[in-house]
C-alpha cells in the first residue's frame, strides 16, 4: 500500500499532468474505469496502474486489476489521500493508468490506409481535440493531424473526451508547411472551412483521399492556408451566433463527407506499420 505522496511512482504520475513531462517521458495519464479498460482492450502499452481500494467499488474494475496483475502488470494500491493527489476529479472512482504514447509521423501515414482524416491548425482546447477524435472514430475516418502546435492529444481532458478513440486512431503532429508538402505529394484533396468561403459545405466535392482542414477556435484558417485548399466551404449561420464550436463544426463536416464521399469510405483500420 502506497501511503506517501512522495513515493516515486506517485510523483511521476502527478508530474504527467504537465505537458512538459508528458513530452519528455512519452507517458500520459488515463483515469477512470471506462478509459483504463479501453486502453487495455486496445493493446495500449500500460506501464502501471494506481488504484485506491477504498474508492474503487466496481466489481468489473477489481476483476480488471486482478487480470492485469496476473499478467505481470504492476498495480499499486494507494490510500485515498494519495490517490486524490493524482486525480483531477472531485469524486474520483479510484483508478489511474500510466500509459506510453504512440508516436505517429506523417511519413508513416499513406493514402491507402489514411484515406480520410481531419487536420487542426493550432487547436487551443484539449477537450475539442478529444471530441473530434471521438467523432473521427464514430464515422470510420482514419485519424487526426495536429498542425503548428496548440493543445496536445494526451492532455487529460483530451484523453477523456476521446472516449477511447485515442487508443485506436493515429494522431500525428507536424508543422503546417510539412503537412502541405505531404498532402500534395500524396494526392490528398484538401477541404478547408471558413466563415468567408463562398461555397456551402453541402455542395463541395468530397473525393477521397481527403483531409478536412480546420483552424483554431479563435483565429480559424489564415488566407494563406485557405489558398492551399482545393475547396473552401462555410456552414450557414441562420441564428444570431456567428460560428460553431470547433468540435461541433468538425462533426457536421465529418458526417457530410461520409454522406457525399466518392468512393465509399473503407472500414478497414490503418496498419500498425504507421506507428
Amino acid at each position: 500500500m502506497i501511503t506517501s505522496r512522495a513515493n516515486p511512482r506517485i510523483k511521476q504520475a502527478r508530474a504527467l499532468r504537465q505537458r512538459k513531462e508528458r513530452e519528455a517521458t512519452g507517458l500520459f495519464l488515463v483515469e477512470g474505469i471506462t478509459h483504463v479498460a479501453a486502453a487495455i482492450e486496445a493493446g495500449a502499452q500500460v506501464e502501471y496502474i494506481c488504484h485506491a481500494p477504498e474508492l474503487l467499488t466496481s466489481p468489473f474494475a477489481h476483476e480488471l486489476l486482478e487480470r492485469q496483475a496476473a499478467r505481470g502488470l504492476p498495480c499499486y494500491p494507494t490510500t485515498s489521500e494519495v490517490f486524490e493527489s493524482l486525480s483531477e476529479k472531485d469524486n474520483p472512482v479510484g483508478i489511474i493508468a500510466v500509459v506510453r504514447q504512440r508516436r505517429w509521423t506523417l511519413e508513416g501515414l499513406t493514402p491507402e490506409a489514411f484515406r480520410f482524416g481531419v487536420a487542426l491548425v493550432s487547436p487551443q482546447d484539449p477537450g475539442n481535440i478529444g471530441a473530434i477524435l471521438r467523432t473521427v472514430d464514430a464515422v470510420g475516418a482514419s485519424g487526426l493531424l495536429l498542425l503548428d502546435g496548440g493543445a496536445d492529444a494526451y492532455h487529460p481532458h483530451a484523453v477523456r473526451a476521446s472516449m477511447g478513440a485515442l487508443f485506436t486512431k493515429p494522431v500525428a503532429s507536424a508543422t503546417f508547411d510539412d503537412f502541405a508538402r505531404w498532402a500534395r505529394q500524396r494526392g490528398y484533396r484538401l477541404i478547408g472551412t471558413s466563415a468567408h468561403a463562398g461555397a456551402d459545405y453541402r455542395t463541395a466535392r468530397y473525393v477521397l483521399p481527403l483531409i478536412l482542414l480546420l483552424g483554431s477556435e479563435q483565429k480559424g484558417l489564415s488566407p494563406e492556408q485557405i489558398a492551399l485548399c482545393d475547396e473552401a466551404v462555410h456552414m450557414p449561420m441562420l441564428g444570431k451566433v456567428s460560428s460553431l464550436n470547433l468540435a461541433v463544426a468538425a462533426g457536421v463536416m465529418l458526417y457530410e463527407v461520409i454522406r457525399g464521399s466518392t468512393p465509399t469510405l473503407p472500414s478497414s483500420r490503418i496498419s500498425e506499420e504507421g506507428a
